[in-house]
């Protein structure tokens, strides 16, 4: 009797041990990828949307339709 209650004792301690490892590396996990994702979206993004917005408006400054004669040349084949 005492030997079952034991054995149940420490399959409940083993249990308990192994399920808040287990939350204890997820919650690792998922605060790494919530830092990861913060910094990319509040130090990367928006450097990526200047930039994108710089060359949209470059592209409209400079005409569209003129090609250096390097670009001719090259998309000639010569």
């Amino acid at each position: 009797m005492i030997r079952a209650l034991l054995k149940f004792f420490l399959v409940g301690l083993l249990t308990i041990v192994a399920v808040s490892l287990a939350l204890a590396v997820l919650g690792g996990m998922l605060s790494i990828a919530a830092g990861l994702a913060s910094f990319l979206l509040f130090k990367v993004a928006p450097i990526l949307l200047l930039g994108w917005i710089a060359v949209k408006i470059f592209d409209k400054l400079r005409n569209r339709n003129s090609l250096s004669a390097a670009d001719r040349r090259w998309l000639e084949g010569d």
